[in-house]
């Protein structure tokens, strides 16, 4: 993101103080609303990154988030996670004046979760690694649920502190990151045509990918080069195929690649060794094992049911 300015914030009291707002009523988590925002970070186009976790629900005119070639508009309400150290990025359209945002945005400092099961499980919530772009867009009746218990929160917070708020305020936020995974997996099957587009573009690149005999050169690519070539995450690629598949995006590999070993040891006359090599092996032990697993033959055994 050329000739953007960056702004990154340590704190939460640091970025309240940069918006405008009050001192945050509890210095390790504060839900901000976005009408109560009193300073823009920029007129233009910029970008911003917090060394604590953010989970924001906004909605903003005139305006579009980046990553990559790929943007999104705020004009829906959108809901996207960002992880300690993640970039985020908005390009205020030009001739055009940026409307205050709506919505509201938890940020969470990572000490809040200390000593809690959630220091743990946040890492396994994989829409925290997805790029901006690929956020979650909400329906009417799910934005309403979660902004309820983005407002328990704060109200939780707000109230005199005892020995129970830490942990009510963390079952809150259990909830809320549940709830936002089961609407993830619903929008991989609801927007089809996005996600159908992007497995199409995957069997592309794979096809291309095969036929030009890069694996024997190169070996098979990994998932993150794969994401990178088609302009995605790679926790988001991985999500969308165990979602309409079942495969993590390495099973779906190893698949394509089984498909090919038939393919050869049933219609050619390369020895296993040959085959092995042009499928990126280094070790025939390799190529046989995992050919094995997939499907309980051995690649002679396999050559050997066809005569």
């Amino acid at each position: 993101m050329n000739n953007h300015q960056l702004f990154r914030f340590s704190t939460i009291t640091e970025y309240h103080r940069a918006a405008g707002l009050p001192k945050p009523a509890h210095p390790l988590i504060s839900l901000v609303h976005m009408e109560d925002l009193n300073r823009p970070l920029a007129e233009n186009s910029f970008c911003l990154t917090y060394d604590f976790y953010s989970i924001s629900l906004k909605r903003v005119k005139n305006a579009k988030f980046k990553y990559g070639q790929q943007a999104s508009d705020f004009d829906e309400g959108v809901l996207f996670f960002m992880s300690p150290g993640q970039v985020f990025g908005m390009d205020i359209e030009k001739g055009s004046v940026m409307h205050r945002p709506e919505g509201w945005i938890i940020l969470i400092h990572p000490d809040f979760l200390w000593s809690t099961p959630l220091a743990k499980t946040i890492k396994q919530y994989e829409y925290f690694n997805y790029s901006v772009y690929e956020a979650l867009y909400l329906s009417d009746k799910e934005e309403t649920m979660l902004t309820a218990i983005a407002n328990q929160i704060e109200q939780e917070y707000n109230a005199n502190i005892d020995r129970f708020s830490q942990n009510v305020i963390i079952a809150q936020l259990e909830l809320l990151l549940t709830y936002s995974e089961r609407f993830y997996q619903r929008q991989f099957i609801t927007r089809k045509i996005a996600n159908h587009e992007i497995l199409s573009r995957l069997e592309d690149y794979l096809l291309n990918y095969f036929n030009t005999g890069a694996l024997a050169k190169q070996g098979l690519p990994s998932v993150t080069h794969i994401a990178e070539t088609l302009n995605i995450s790679p926790g988001y690629l991985s999500g969308l195929l165990k979602s309409l598949t079942g495969q993590s995006t390495q099973q779906h590999l190893h698949g394509k690649l089984i498909e090919l070993a038939k393919e050869k040891l049933s219609t050619t006359n390369l020895s296993i060794s040959e085959i092995a090599y042009e499928l990126g092996f280094e070790h025939l032990q390799s190529f046989s094992k995992l050919f094995k697993t997939k499907t309980s033959l051995s690649p002679m055994e396999f050559r050997h049911s066809f005569n």
